[in-house]
């Protein structure tokens, strides 16, 4: 049973908050001033807090659920971390103040360029853009810079099958045509894929190492060698560096442009839109393309902007990046140093492949070799009891774990990602109750067919609640 609506308790004459009577005027022309009061529900701060508090224990979230949702590394962040981006010498500073006026902030800029810099063997890093996406982009344009500068404009951005969705249409919109590299059926991308397609037209190769599917590109110093012979840059989509941190470094692959998710790598919780945080580095041939104006430190180490920058492709974003989500990654990272990084890559490749070991009698795993920070098993025998992985993801809900990701990146599978936060006792758990609903595939199809059966709302109709979007009821 769905509690009252605020509107449904109303009662006239309560009240929340009550603001002061002024008569000061209001510097606001008549016709848009509103003539009768706002129809807003009368009701106490009480009501209003119990209303809040009570729909919020309807939500799965890392803090209160095992979230397993693959290639999100949606992992328990330390509340340390919330605090350190909430002190009033970070969260009260005007985006207009000068940087003489805001030398912490751009010490912090300045010191977590360098430090995402040496963790993925870049040579300069922008703390810009807002978002993976956004940074794709800003990649993207980089590489259409250094093209164009050497005179040899490209049109051409190879992109494999097991690429994230957004890496194509990131290169499109940077004005690149697009050549898909299909996947092989070991889940990865091999040298004799990539030759019949890459040549002197080529701008660059999109990568996720680990691939979407979970497994480390066992080829990528032959295809990073491939590029470089044919002019093309070696792009690195780090959606997954949770899984490297520490143990190897995206640079001392051959990539030369990275994306760095702060927000799922480095200490903010996300999901639902946002906050993200999408920093671009880059080697040192590429540094003079980098967004402007970018930070620098003088003689006498203070800090300040550096605009001077002729080759830059130019502002990504207003001011300088989401900075709270900034502030969080550096806590993060000077909290953790090196030996906490490779401890927590470490803890995410065993979880996994514990997981992938404890189920693969049950959801035999895509491929046989050992994945790293995520596996993915896949559902084929479903069809036969006349299931989909839907039905499991639906499922899992009632044993109070969120769904795993499902049917990506290949149709019948389950993309599950546990991150190194949780304990063995929470993947024991989350395991066992795979296990139930294993076999309730194989006795009690119609329980997955209708589940949810201990949620707030039962099963809805997804494309028609995206489509009549309704929320009142």
């Amino acid at each position: 049973m769905r509690p009252p609506l605020l509107n449904e308790q109303s009662k006239p004459g309560l009240q929340a908050v009550a603001f002061p009577v002024t008569n000061d005027p209001v510097d606001l022309p008549a016709e848009h001033r509103r003539q009768t009061p706002a129809p807003l529900p009368e009701v106490a701060e009480v009501d209003v807090v119990r209303h809040f508090t009570i729909l919020s224990k309807d939500n799965f979230s890392v803090d209160t659920h095992f979230y397993p949702l693959g290639s999100c590394t949606m992992k328990y962040n330390p509340k340390v971390n919330e605090y350190v981006s909430a002190l009033p010498g970070f969260a009260q500073l005007h985006p207009l103040q000068p940087a003489s006026h805001a030398q912490g902030a751009m010490r912090l800029i300045f010191e977590l360029e360098q430090m995402l810099g040496e963790i993925c063997g870049m040579d300069a890093f922008t703390l810009q853009p807002a978002a993976g996406a956004h940074g794709e982009l800003t990649g993207m344009l980089i590489a259409r810079a250094a093209h164009l500068a050497r005179g040899k404009p490209r049109r051409k951005v190879l992109v494999p099958s097991s690429a994230h969705g957004t890496n194509p249409a990131s290169a499109r919109l940077a004005g690149f045509q697009i050549v898909t590299v299909p996947g092989a059926p070991d889940g990865l991308l091999h040298p004799d894929q990539v030759a019949p397609l890459i040549d002197e037209d080529t701008a660059a190769i999109m990568l996720t190492n680990p691939n979407t599917l979970g497994v480390f590109e066992e080829h990528i110093l032959e295809i990073a060698r491939m590029a470089h012979e044919k002019g093309a840059l070696l792009y690195y989509d780090g959606a997954n560096l949770n899984a490297l941190l520490g143990l190897c470094r995206p640079g001392d692959m051959g990539f030369d442009i990275v994306h760095v998710n702060l927000h799922k790598t480095f200490s903010t919780p996300h999901g639902g839109g946002g906050p993200g945080a999408g920093p671009v580095g880059v080697k040192k041939h590429l540094a003079p393309f980098l967004p402007s104006p970018r930070a620098q430190q003088n003689p006498d180490g203070s800090f300040s902007w550096q605009h001077n920058l002729p080759q830059s492709i130019g502002k990504m974003r207003a001011f300088h990046g989401n900075f709270s989500v900034l502030a969080r990654a550096y806590a993060y990272i000077r909290a953790l140093g090196w030996e906490g990084l490779r401890a927590a890559s470490r803890a995410a490749i065993i979880h996994a492949n514990y997981i992938k070991k404890q189920l693969e009698d049950k959801f035999p795993a895509y491929t046989n070799r050992p994945c790293m920070h995520e596996c993915v098993l896949m559902a084929n025998h479903l069809k036969e009891a006349g299931l989909t992985v839907r039905d499991i993801a639906k499922r899992i809900l009632d044993y109070g774990y969120h769904a795993p990701t499902i049917a990506w990146p290949i149709h019948d599978c389950l993309m599950i990602e546990p991150t190194e936060t949780e304990s063995k006792e929470t993947l024991d758990a989350f395991i066992s109750a795979m296990r139930k609903v294993a076999r309730e595939i194989e006795t009690e199809s119609y329980t997955l067919q209708h589940a949810p059966h201990h949620m707030p709302i039962q099963r809805v109709d997804e494309v028609k609640a995206a489509r009549e979007l309704r929320l009142r009821d």
